[in-house]
């Protein structure tokens, strides 16, 4: 395994300091070669897009002195990735917080938070759930959107009533879980590499995902609809584990928090024009639109926000539950 050079650093640091009986830590390094772990794989729209582009920041405000190496889910899956960077294995992990949802559920609440980063954290949303990791060993370094709204349902046949998921298995992670009940559905949890085969072969009549990523999967080989109304954000985040943050100095510390308040800015127009590009080609590439009743579709933005927060609290109590009070303080979700 590739040892970063901020460990052996501190390493060799702990080693002079027990051999001349210092008992002084060792100073915060300068330079850092950072390892990053990934929930998707290099070339998925949602890393491929903020991933390098992050790295890419870090690396020039730094001078070169601070690099982040990519390790993908094919090392570790991608629901098993929070513990091993909890641990120090890897500094930082970009993720999706509904992937480690059985830790904790806080971070995936951020997907009913709307859409304003700046505003986000000028009222405190980030720094809260900053605050909520880094008790569990992890710092959040940025929390990136993938454009101003953020999920449909691409399913295998069309919407023919109400409920319009009706006696249909919807591939979603835990935040989807309620709203695809609500709409007459039975959730079933799966990693993204499985998720085309289970479309194929009908083990799954559609998934819940977002308005990037149908495109790369290739879904448009295998199913045809694509449902209105979109609903919520997708809130993908860069989470570092804490004895690495602490080993580094001040000035490296605000480089990677300046990096990520600015890929926070940049994803969000970004990829509202991904998403639409991706529309058009999908929908020139074989998928259909369709739609939820009125009835049920003007309610997408509840259940969708209900659902979320009722997750969040499930497992996180009152640390959820003050958030979304926090949020709802400033207008920012229901």
């Amino acid at each position: 395994m590739k040892i970063s050079f901020r460990k052996v650093v501190s390493a060799a640091a702990l080693a002079i300091a027990a051999a001349t009986g210092s008992a002084s830590a060792p100073a915060p390094v300068e330079a850092a070669e950072l390892r990053m772990l990934s929930g998707f794989s290099p070339n998925f729209v949602w890393y491929r897009e903020i991933g390098p582009r992050f790295i890419e920041m870090v690396q020039e405000k730094s001078g070169g002195d601070t690099t982040i190496s990519f390790t993908g889910p094919d090392a570790v899956p991608t629901f098993e990735q929070f513990q091993p960077v909890q641990a120090g294995v890897f500094d930082l992990l970009f993720t999706h917080p509904a992937y480690h949802s059985g830790t904790t559920s806080v971070g995936l609440a951020i997907d009913a938070i709307d859409v304003d980063p700046v505003k986000r954290r000028d009222v405190g949303i980030i720094d809260y759930i900053d605050q909520h990791y880094m008790q569990r060993g992890m710092k959040l370094i940025s929390a990136p959107s993938t454009g101003t709204k953020g999920f449909r349902y691409y399913l295998r046949e069309p919407i023919d009533g109400v409920p319009g998921l009706n006696g249909r298995i919807i591939r979603g992670t835990v935040s989807y879980h309620p709203m695809i009940k609500a709409l007459g559905g039975s959730p079933l949890n799966m990693p993204v590499s499985e998720i085309y085969t289970a479309l194929q072969r009908g083990t799954v009549d559609g998934a819940a995902w977002g308005l990037t990523g149908a495109k790369d999967l290739k879904w448009n080989e295998i199913i045809k609809y694509m449902a209105d109304p979109v609903f919520g954000q997708v809130g993908v985040m860069i989470f570092m584990n804490l004895d690495s943050w602490n080993a580094l100095d001040e000035k490296t510390q605000n480089i990677l928090l300046e990096a990520g308040r600015e890929i926070e800015v940049e994803a969000q127009s970004h990829f509202d024009k991904l998403q639409a590009d991706e529309f058009e080609w999908l929908s020139a590439n074989g998928m259909e639109v369709t739609s939820f009743d009125p009835s049920e579709g003007n309610e997408f933005e509840r259940l969708w926000a209900e659902g979320v927060w009722e997750v969040a609290a499930e497992v996180s109590g009152d640390d959820a539950r003050k958030l979304r009070e926090l949020a709802k303080s400033h207008g920012m979700t229901r």
